[in-house]
């Protein structure tokens, strides 16, 4: 009897094959109704720094991962050494769009104190985010600052021409520099970015990306959305192989899987800007700029 409750229970909730295909693609604007400030915030453009874009550097999974990386691709290295904690997530990486959209829109307004080291307000960054601002979430934004400052990388990849000469972390170092007296929540918070991250951003080696990318679910969509904007922009289209995909997107599933993956990503079409088609018989993808396919057809349709 139980076991039948609960396949009723589920079939109320909408979990069957046809409910979850009608789960939303985007997960939901968590704060729809925000004050002055942080909509001032969401006025700038959102920035992400190229280099991290264009290479594997951050994990797809939340799962803590251990396990050393070694990249190589056109004659450049990574090797990524994950901290005690763990390698840094993809969507630890929220903490550093964050930080470079702040600095980029410093340098356009003219402000003479950029540098390196960076102070946020923690309920601003959770927020524009679309993080959700409870206590738990707090903690896990201590734990992304840990895996970000814990994770090393050595390269030979250079920003604003300047090749990196040792091992460095992704965040030089972090601190708590204000609490709320009522609960101990972090309120202030001090980046220090690497010199590496900070010279791509001196150099506005950077891209602006939707807002929406705080709202993909997947990491390996955050990833190929990413490769996306970074490679194919505003190009009508960009191919590649899917071995070289795989590797570009630093999966760590075996290429069988990774097929069925974004195959799986392709039919469901949450892209931001682009949508992802997978050609069986070359065993590539083709991702397509939505805004240029649309000019297109509005030209066509005009003839």
């Amino acid at each position: 009897m139980e076991r039948v409750a609960e396949v009723v229970k589920r079939l109320q909730a909408g979990d069957t094959p046809a409910g979850r295909q009608k789960r939303p693609k985007l997960l939901p604007d968590r704060h729809p109704n925000r004050d002055f400030f942080i909509a001032d915030i969401l006025d700038w453009a959102l920035k992400n720094d190229r280099p991290t874009m264009e290479h594997p550097m951050f994990g797809l999974s939340k799962n803590p991962d251990h396990r050393i990386r070694h990249y190589e691709h056109n004659g450049r290295k990574i090797t990524i050494k994950p901290g005690a904690d763990g390698l840094a997530t993809i969507w630890d990486k929220d903490v550093l769009i964050y930080a470079v959209s702040q600095l980029i829109e410093g340098m356009n307004r003219g402000r003479p104190d950029i540098s390196r080291t960076v102070r946020l307000t923690a309920y601003d960054l959770l927020v524009s985010t679309n993080r959700h601002t409870g206590g738990g979430d707090y903690d896990q934004l201590a734990r992304a600052f840990e895996r970000l400052a814990g994770t090393r990388i050595t390269t030979d990849i250079k920003t604003n021409g300047v090749r990196q000469r040792e091992g460095f972390g992704i965040l030089d170092a972090w601190k708590i520099i204000e609490k709320n007296p009522a609960d101990g929540r972090m309120v202030a918070i001090e980046l220090t970015l690497s010199d590496w991250l900070y010279n791509a951003i001196v150099a506005r080696e950077v891209l602006t990306i939707s807002r929406d990318y705080f709202r993909l679910r997947g990491g390996l969509e955050r990833r190929l959305y990413e490769l996306a904007r970074k490679h194919c922009g505003h190009q009508a289209r960009w191919m590649i192989g899917l071995e070289l995909l795989h590797k570009k997107s630093g999966s760590t599933t075996t290429l069988k899987e990774f097929r069925r993956l974004v195959k799986k990503a392709a039919a469901s079409d949450a892209l931001p800007d682009y949508r992802m088609q997978y050609d069986r018989e070359a065993d590539q993808v083709v991702f397509h700029n939505k805004e240029a396919a649309r000019a297109l057809a509005s030209r066509a349709a005009a003839n």
